[in-house]
């Protein structure tokens, strides 16, 4: 605007044309037309100057317009459905422009074609453009054109997704074609995605998709358990885009419709008979694409990340994500909980013996969670209706009930006395396996808290005289306090007395 003062002024002045248009730097019909429009509004310089840098814009910019030659109505009737043809998978400008000409022949030429189509795309619908920091955005989507595996033997086709990302500020690109969208397949793109980049971005902007959100929100949407649980192994944030809002992620559209014409073109000729041959090809044409100057620069997507981009990203994990999936059950009575995909069973602290938890299992570990706090963590095992147990969880009785063992019960009778370690060992020699003598073993020394450590000793002597090797033997000594009376040393010179119910040894001849 101070341009247009400054000519007004000097016309004022007296000065020619000519010198204006040298003095100012514009062109002289550009002059003519200021003055033209000046001298026909009937206002002084001053009232001009008193205007404005937005009055003198509206003022003068009006005059500056033109109206449409019929060349200009024609091409802009066409827009509409240049507009809607665009949207259509592979259709480019260029395509468009050279049907148009076909019909117009004397119409513009592509560079005008765009700049009128710009012009009106922009009156129509007015695009914000957003700057992007460096580091800053990841943005993920799948393309809507699938790509095709074909089986060696069978000769059947199968066709795969292709998942694509694009960082914001350099626009390096990541393409990799996975069997399918579900979470599984699409946190492992994500998660190659990463490495390849070598770094983590400050936020990953998904579409919608069920993989990533769970229940769409313009304000709060609600992520997938899994997805944020890989956005936090790798430190980073979701930022997912709105529903039905394709310009909240125009990069990756953009860079999808790119796809198109420089990886699936030179693809399509071809025939892959494994994901990981066609993956192998796509980062072939990939590296191509990334490497390519950009239209009107002297850099690419690769060089511009190198120099502005790798610095800013955060440093990967040593570890990388390990996918882990979802399994909810009730603590059992005996303080286990089954993951009903391997009938493998856990134990958790008998605290939440009858809660409800959650069990988060990779194909490793194995994750307990009760109210968003991890309660027991273990190694995964497969087999089968079999027991994982931490003694640590267990009741204190439950963990003494574990430590049951021949060893220790004899360790705790030697150290009482060796007969009593000696008639522990005739208990537990009498039953056919040792666990059947446990509760006996358990009960015979717990007499040496209840009776004390003498009488149980004289208890266990005079039972091994006996020969006699039981819990009640030992109950029914101290009971009738049997060993406090000194054993006979002539008990067996004593004859047999007589009674009419002793059959005597004739009887048995």
């Amino acid at each position: 605007m101070s341009k247009i003062r400054q000519i007004l002024r000097m016309y004022t002045q007296g000065r020619s044309k000519l010198s204006i248009a040298t003095h100012t730097g514009v062109s002289r019909n550009t002059v003519k037309v200021y003055l033209k429009a000046f001298i026909s509004s009937g206002c002084s310089f001053q009232q001009i100057d008193a205007l404005n840098d937005k009055q003198l814009e509206d003022f003068f910019g009006k005059s500056r317009e033109h109206v449409p030659n019929s060349r200009l109505l024609s091409l802009q009737r066409c827009f509409p459905s240049i507009d809607r043809e665009l949207k259509r998978t592979g259709v480019t400008r260029m395509l468009l422009w050279e049907s148009y000409i076909k019909e117009f022949p004397d119409g513009f030429q592509y560079t005008q074609f765009c700049f009128y189509y710009n012009q009106w795309k922009n009156r129509v619908n007015p695009v914000m453009h957003l700057d992007h920091k460096a580091g800053d955005k990841l943005f993920i989507d799948f393309a809507g054109q699938k790509l095709t595996v074909v089986d060696k033997d069978t000769g059947e086709v199968s066709e795969v997704e292709v998942f694509v990302a694009i960082l914001a500020a350099s626009q390096l690109t990541y393409v990799e074609a996975v069997m399918s969208q579900q979470k599984e397949d699409f946190i492992s793109a994500c998660e190659n995605t990463l490495h390849y980049l070598g770094g983590v971005p400050a936020a990953i902007v998904p579409d919608n998709l069920k993989a990533a959100v769970t229940k769409s929100n313009r304000y709060e949407p609600t992520l997938n358990d899994t997805f944020a649980d890989f956005a936090d192994h790798y430190g980073t944030t979701i930022l997912p885009a709105r529903a039905y809002r394709p310009r909240d992620k125009a990069l990756v559209e953009g860079a999808v419709k790119i796809a198109y014409s420089r990886i699936y073109a030179p693809l399509n000729k071809q025939v892959f008979h494994s994901l990981s041959e066609l993956n192998s090809a796509i980062l072939v044409a990939l590296e191509s694409h990334n490497t390519k100057l950009l239209k009107g620069r002297n850099y690419s997507r690769r060089l511009q990340f190198e120099e502005i981009e790798r610095e800013a990203l955060n440093p990967l994990p040593v570890l990388r994500y390990a996918f882990k999936k979802q399994h909810y059950a009730t603590v059992m009575k005996n303080g286990h909980v089954n993951l009903g995909v391997d009938k493998h069973y856990y134990s958790v602290p008998f605290r939440f013996i009858g809660k409800k938890v959650k069990i988060l299992y990779s194909s490793s570990n194995v994750e307990v969670f009760y109210h968003y706090e991890r309660i027991a963590m273990h190694k995964r095992m497969k087999s089968p209706y079999n027991y994982t147990t931490d003694r640590e969880h267990m009741a204190t009785t439950h963990r003494f009930v574990t430590d049951w063992t021949p060893e220790r019960f004899l360790e705790w009778a030697t150290s009482i006395h060796d007969d009593v370690r000696l008639y522990i060992v005739k208990v537990l020699e009498r039953k056919q396996h040792p666990e059947q003598a446990y509760k006996s073993c358990v009960g015979i020394l717990g007499f040496a808290k209840k009776a004390g450590n003498e009488r149980l000793i004289n208890a266990c002597r005079r039972a091994l005289g006996f020969g006699i090797y039981s819990y009640k033997t030992i109950q029914m000594i101290l009971e009738k306090n049997m060993d406090q009376h000194p054993e006979s040393l002539f008990a067996d010179e004593l004859t047999m007395p007589t009674h009419d119910n002793i059959r005597g040894e004739d009887y048995y001849q």
